[in-house]
């Protein structure tokens, strides 16, 4: 079995479509806190700190940390359709979250800007470039304050080599089929995506690849990207064990500096 990947899938793939697939794991407020509650004790999170969520989709990290008094995010994503989701939800609850459309390789953001830049939601290793990864890390460095904290959470490679199973599939409401077949080729996650209405045929048939980190390899991409005091966390997944839920059930946060 070969699944053949896009190399600009993520160009496309971020959309209201992905928002309604990924609902278990995105859209589930009581998940987000719990994910905040865990990244809050890792990191000393104070109000007036100024937070980027780097690739940080509809904002749905930004928009909790608001409600808790961290008012000073902003929110960098590539997809607008995502982008305009959450400056909508913000403005009806009242969250005063900037959303800015970029690439988060080139932000064009001004320099030692944020106490901290959160990459997360499993939002590295889609670039099929050797040192994309590299680059975004690096322009995270770029904007943080002396000082300044990155916290990333992504896929635990390791335990996806070994856990993941190849066909998945679930059911949502009484209409929508979401169906994936998945395999792990050469360090990344290759899968295939169907959606479908049980009234209406396909809504989506699409393919992604996201690059697999283990503790050892994650750190020391962090460390090449010129941190300091790296810490990488494995298991820290907010979300229940018995569901699978692909490459948001076993995660690895990283902790570092700026120097």
């Amino acid at each position: 079995m070969t699944i053949h990947v896009d190399p600009d899938w993520w160009k496309s793939l971020f959309d209201e479509v992905y928002l309604l697939t990924d609902a278990r794991s995105i859209n589930d407020e009581a998940v987000t806190r719990e994910e905040i509650r865990i990244f809050a004790s890792l990191i000393p999170l104070e109000p007036g700190d100024r937070i980027l969520d780097l690739c940080g989709g509809h904002g749905r990290h930004s928009l909790e940390l608001s409600r808790r008094g961290l008012c000073e995010c902003t929110v960098l994503d590539y997809s607008q359709p995502l982008l305009d989701i959450g400056a909508r939800d913000a403005a009806e609850t009242g969250c005063a979250v900037r959303f800015v459309q970029g690439d988060a390789r080139r932000t064009r953001l001004p320099p030692a800007t944020f106490d901290h830049v959160l990459i997360l939601g499993n939002s590295l290793g889609y670039l099929p470039e050797p040192d994309a990864d590299l680059s975004i890390l690096k322009e995270g460095k770029r904007l943080l304050k002396p000082g300044g904290w990155l916290l990333l959470d992504v896929s635990d490679g390791e335990a996806m080599r070994t856990k993941i199973t190849p066909l998945a599939w679930h059911e949502i409401g009484d209409d929508i089929v979401v169906c994936r077949l998945r395999e792990v080729n050469a360090g990344r996650i290759h899968a295939r995506e169907m959606v479908l209405s049980k009234q209406n045929g396909l809504i989506r048939d699409k393919t992604y690849g996201i690059q697999l980190y283990g503790q050892q390899t994650l750190a020391t991409l962090v460390i090449k990207a010129g941190f300091e005091k790296v810490t990488v966390y494995n298991d820290a997944s907010a979300l229940p064990p018995d569901v699978d839920m692909g490459c948001m059930n076993h995660r690895l946060v990283a902790v570092a500096r700026k120097p």
